[in-house]
């Protein structure tokens, strides 16, 4: 393959490869179910992992709360409708996102006089774990065990959001210059096929 060509079809796979996208989750209260409180951005980090980047402000009080990924998307009954934890490996153990419990155990996430806004990264998790999946925020904290309390001692669920069921895909833009670079690199092999030998 020529060297314009290769360029071409270089540029046409980098555009076609989709960026680091993130994907946010509105999350909302479970006492009404309709007061949004804001969303968390779910990204797969590079080395591995997501990064849940919250922006959320309302019902949380002050200090950490337990976070997790729950089987069920569906945030109705007072969140009780997610179902448990996400434990595909049937572990039954709740250990912590770096544990070899649930993989449903994300780090927890601190209130500041009811923000909640810095991020968290759970090592053992991509996106496509969460998909379709709910995102659970409990009014006390997560001590990564079952004991003295199950399931971190977290408590009552406050807050509840369903992850999209698809991820988003490559932007129109980067679709359009990928035709773009297609056609030229087309139009560059029939002109090279019309020049003399």
């Amino acid at each position: 393959m020529g060297g314009t060509r290769m360029l071409v079809v270089t540029i046409a796979l980098t555009l076609a490869a989709p960026a680091a996208a993130q994907m946010p989750v509105d999350i909302y209260d479970t006492a009404t179910g309709a007061e949004r409180l804001g969303t968390v951005a779910l990204m797969d980090e590079v080395g591995g992992g997501v990064r849940f980047t919250p922006d959320l402000a309302g019902v949380l009080p002050t200090g950490e709360h337990g976070f997790h990924v729950h089987v069920n998307p569906d945030c109705g009954m007072g969140g009780q409708a997610a179902g448990g934890h996400y434990d595909p490996g049937n572990t039954g153990r709740h250990e912590g996102p770096a544990g070899g419990g649930h993989l449903g155990d994300l780090p927890r996430l601190t209130s500041n006089a009811g923000r909640v806004v810095t991020p968290v990264v759970a090592p053992r998790l991509s996106t496509a774990d969460l998909v379709g999946r709910a995102l659970v925020i409990h009014e006390g904290g997560d001590n990564y065990s079952d004991s003295p309390a199950p399931l971190g001692g977290g408590g009552a669920r406050l807050a509840c959001g369903v992850v999209p069921a698809s991820v988003p895909g490559m932007p129109p833009a980067a679709i359009l210059a990928l035709l773009a670079l297609l056609l030229a690199a087309g139009a560059l092999a029939r002109r090279r096929a019309l020049l003399p030998s």
